[in-house]
């Protein structure tokens, strides 16, 4: 399965509501995510450009966006940002790919 970094802004009604009425947003969103064939590796509470980080496992990026996509459209985030996350092994095979390209820079 793949793996994605979902970074979120909550919205200020949100932070207000989740001041409020404290609530464990990871376990509220797992169904969501389980529907979706995944699971969530990490959930991050961050200060700086974005309040949320969160480590999804997803089948595919047709499910990631699924997700991107439901989580924007429920109102309560402002920003959301999903970038793909690659091993080490991924990391080797696409230098090796990258090798065989036959790419030729314009100098």
């Amino acid at each position: 399965m793949a793996h994605y970094l979902i970074q979120m802004k909550y919205t200020a009604e949100a932070w207000s509501t989740l001041i409020g009425n404290p609530q464990n947003r990871a376990a509220a969103v797992e169904s969501a995510v389980k529907a979706l064939g995944g699971s969530i590796e990490s959930w991050w509470l961050t200060f700086g450009e974005y309040d949320v980080a969160v480590i999804l496992e997803m089948p595919d990026a047709v499910s990631a966006a699924a997700f991107s996509m439901a989580v924007n459209a429920g109102g309560a985030v402002r920003d959301l940002r999903t970038t793909p996350l690659y091993s080490v092994e991924q990391e080797l095979e696409a230098f090796n790919k990258a090798a065989e390209a036959g790419y030729e820079p314009p100098w």
